[in-house]
């Protein structure tokens, strides 16, 4: 067991700058996805050219910060944005949804595919793989900043977390007793979600990619891989404390955000394969 005392949240500090670790995240995630997003536009298949990649990676980008800053507000920040609207600008303060940043991206990309004249799921396809990059590395960024953790564990690599880190854990989520110093080995979900929405899920997503498949197969692939392995975890990840569970004692709001991510995989992939294929979506085609 391993126990969890934090992270300096500061990764780099140039004289006043201050880089925190869940920004640096962030720029991992957007210098690989361009980077590979390059690489992927230089073949024939591509919708885009390496050249437009530059104002893709804008699209995206503006799209995961604005969608996934306000989708954290509605979803899981409702009654603080009531009481106060400007908290909806202090991003300092922490709080991002996946969700909220999915939807931002598919707003970037439409607006994009319309800009350079090709279809919504050729781009979409085309992002897809790439995306994996920045969920792998955004969920590096929540295991630093010490968030979003798993129930108790018996398992050998549960970890122990500090209460004076993190009270509102040991004494709200999981209530302890207010002397406690450390609680009881959770299940490390941030890590669990690197591995499955990072490595795991670009794999599955570039070699399903690397044949030709019908425009949106990809796409569909992307939402059930994503909302499978999502699903899974939410059944260890603990509840958001002002939320809690919402029903039946275990279903939480990412397993009522994740389940039509599931719905609309299937609906697409069943819609791809009625259609021939269309897009060259292999690697040397």
């Amino acid at each position: 067991m391993w126990e969890y005392t934090g992270f300096d949240p500061v990764a780099l500090q140039l004289g006043p700058l201050a880089i925190r670790w869940y920004g640096l995240m962030y720029l991992i995630g957007f210098v690989g996805g361009w980077w590979l997003a390059k690489r992927r536009a230089a073949r024939p298949w591509s919708p885009c050219t390496p050249e437009q990649v530059d104002d893709l990676l804008f699209y995206v980008a503006l799209g995961v910060i604005l969608g996934g800053r306000v989708g954290y507000m509605l979803f899981y920040g409702w009654s603080q944005l009531v009481d106060d609207p400007l908290s909806l600008f202090k991003v300092w303060e922490g709080g991002m949804s996946f969700h909220g940043g999915f939807v931002g991206v598919m707003i970037g990309v439409a607006l994009f595919a319309r800009k350079i004249g090709r279809g919504f799921w050729e781009v979409i396809d085309h992002v897809a793989p790439v995306v994996t990059i920045g969920l792998g590395a955004g969920r590096i960024g929540n295991f630093i900043n010490g968030e979003l953790w798993g129930s108790e564990t018996s398992l050998p690599w549960g970890i122990k977390v500090s209460c004076e880190l993190d009270p509102v854990l040991c004494f709200t989520q999981l209530g302890l007793p207010r002397d406690t110093l450390m609680t009881p080995p959770l299940h490390p979900t941030p890590l669990y979600e690197a591995v499955l929405e990072g490595p795991v899920l670009f794999l599955l997503l570039w070699g399903f990619s690397a044949k030709p498949r019908p425009v949106m197969a990809v796409s569909a692939v992307f939402l059930l891989g994503y909302g499978a392995f999502r699903f899974f975890v939410e059944f260890m990840r603990l509840p958001d404390a002002h939320i809690g569970y919402l029903a039946f004692g275990w279903v939480t709001m990412g397993h009522v955000l994740t389940l039509p991510m599931l719905v609309a995989g299937l609906i697409l992939l069943v819609l791809a394969y009625r259609r021939p294929v269309t897009n060259l979506s292999a690697a040397d085609k």
